[in-house]
């Protein structure tokens, strides 16, 4: 009697499966409906919260948030152009901290816990009260003089002091938010085979070509993983002004149709976002060649 045998490649997929299994379920029975309904109610307007009753408008909540709403664009031209400047940063930060702390260098573990300790405690409504009370400019300031003299500051005009100043806050909520980063970044470089840098040296390739022709190419599924999730902590961060617009419309002005409208323009924005980047990046993400693993399948069949 012949015995059933699973592939390499379908045994994975059959492990993913399995593994996503939990989330589908989950998001069927207790997300679907109300999804459902808030797309029901983005289309519609509500005549009354008991029994939810909506009747239907058509696109007439889309339009007003394209053209009657004032705030609505701006604000999110802001967050998108905010996100623009904060995402490539943090990559790269995380990047460069995670090659750093994965030498061969004295207390390792400890700078790797120090990095990842601000994201468990100054996330969430911690970083929000924080921010709010401008630790972003007043950890690294300028305009308080003590980086720079006054008389240059003069000479440097508000505006550019304003403008480094924004940057520095830039960097300090990079610094705050990267752990997450920093530890896929780690788990990517630690999986590359230690062999592929020994025989690099002896054939006398530089650190700076290991890291491009090595490094780079092999982690180049944890940085399309990196880059997705950045992207969508940033636009979902609880400090998203977007976000704080949405609740207040619901809960203070208690235009819930309204709300659900934004909601669904920037939920498809950020999916449409994602799926661009993937598009774009698929090309250029290191994987193993598909017709390798099926001459492996069946050499192992036999």
């Amino acid at each position: 009697m012949k015995k059933f045998r699973i592939g390499a490649e379908k045994r994975n997929i059959l492990e993913g499966y399995i593994f996503v299994l939990p989330f589908i379920l989950g998001t069927l029975i207790f997300f679907a409906f109300p999804l459902y309904m808030s797309i029901k109610l983005s289309f519609g307007k509500l005549q009354r919260i008991e029994g939810f009753i909506i009747r239907w408008i058509g696109f007439g909540n889309y339009l007003k948030a394209f053209i009657t709403d004032t705030k609505f664009i701006p604000m999110f031209v802001g967050v998108f152009r905010h996100t623009l400047i904060k995402a490539p940063l943090t990559i790269i930060f995380a990047l460069i901290i995670a090659i750093l702390i994965n030498k061969n260098v004295k207390f390792r573990g400890f700078f790797r816990t120090v990095f990842f300790i601000p994201f468990l405690l100054g996330m969430g409504e911690v970083m929000k009260q924080l921010l709010g009370q401008g630790v972003d400019r007043q950890v690294v300031s300028i305009s308080g003089g003590r980086l720079l003299p006054r008389e240059l500051l003069m000479y440097l005009g508000p505006k550019v002091v304003e403008a480094i100043d924004s940057f520095f806050g830039i960097i300090i909520v990079v610094l705050w938010g990267s752990g997450v980063q920093i530890l896929l970044f780690l788990s990517g470089l630690q999986s590359i085979p230690a062999s592929l840098y020994e025989s690099s040296k002896v054939d006398g390739a530089t650190e700076w070509e290991m890291f491009w022709k090595i490094t780079f190419p092999m982690i180049s599924p944890i940085l399309l993983l990196n880059i997705v999730y950045t992207l969508i902590a940033s636009f979902t961060d609880i400090t998203n002004p977007i976000l704080e617009y949405i609740q207040n419309l619901a809960f203070k002005g208690m235009e819930f149709e309204y709300a659900a409208t934004i909601g669904w323009i920037y939920f498809v924005f950020i999916i449409i976002l994602v799926m661009l980047v993937f598009i774009l990046l698929r090309n250029y993400v290191y994987t193993t060649d598909a017709k390798e693993a099926k001459r492996n399948d069946r050499r192992s069949s036999y």
